[in-house]
């Protein structure tokens, strides 16, 4: 179980927001609150509900575990990855993992 502490949180949810490029306003109209919403949670001043923080997840392309999995930079890419790669034949799979292991180098 991952315990993630609430600077944690709201340092996560700036990142992905400024991975998504969009700002915290947009955000916080984009998933139905006030202007200030997403500022509030980013600040440590406030904590999503479970429903709302739901509605991030959901507006990011991610799911929950994706959110705290904090070793991912940019969980949307990773899993706009995966889902390409999905119906890729296995010469061409193991192509991008040898490329993605040389790039890590």
């Amino acid at each position: 179980m991952v315990c993630v502490e609430r600077e944690d949180f709201c340092k996560r949810l700036t990142q992905l927001r400024m991975n998504k490029g969009v700002s915290a306003r947009d955000m916080s109209l984009s998933i139905g609150q006030s202007p200030n919403y997403i500022n509030g949670i980013e600040s440590g001043e406030n904590y999503p509900s479970m429903a709302t923080f739901f509605y991030i997840c959901d507006y990011f392309g991610i799911t929950p575990r994706d959110f705290f999995d904090l070793d991912s930079n940019n969980p949307t890419k990773a899993q706009e990855l995966l889902e390409l790669a999905k119906s890729l034949p296995n010469e061409q799979l193991d192509n991008i993992i040898s490329l993605v292991k040389a790039i890590k180098r």
